[in-house]
């Protein structure tokens, strides 16, 4: 890609939200059990970060103590839809049929939102809303 008088310019090619959790290992198997993610990798000893990948989605799992989590959960008692991260589907209903038959927890079930997106909304173990959305 180019920029101002042909320069080029360096091309963001993929984001990797990171969720704050309490056991990575845990995460880890509520990632791969009910949303079909795989382990990427899992670091430290005990095990304090890792990713998860879906395709061409991934997500960073970083563990963090009591303190963190108690502040997290508290900004999200006050916006009860506070998204910690958003995932682009081609077939949104597909994906939710999958997850309703893994017995995901939903915190929005499959609807289509105002500007034409369907969406629905996962809760993960530590609380984090994971939105899908696609059209």
């Amino acid at each position: 890609m180019t920029g101002r008088a042909g320069a080029s310019r360096a091309v963001l090619v993929k984001a990797t939200p990171q969720l704050f959790v309490a056991d990575i290992a845990a995460s880890c198997a509520f990632f791969t059990s009910k949303l079909g993610f795989a382990v990427e990798f899992v670091y430290g000893e005990p095990p304090f970060y890792g990713q998860v990948a879906r395709d061409s989605a991934s997500l960073a799992l970083r563990h963090v103590d009591r303190p963190v989590r108690d502040a997290i959960a508290r900004a999200m008692k006050a916006d009860i839809d506070m998204l910690a991260a958003s995932l682009s589907v081609n077939d949104v209903t597909a994906l939710f049929r999958e997850y309703q038959q893994a017995g995901a927890p939903f915190h929005q079930t499959l609807r289509t939102e105002p500007w034409g997106a369907q969406t629905f909304i996962v809760t993960d173990p530590d609380g984090n809303l994971l939105l899908f959305a696609g059209a």
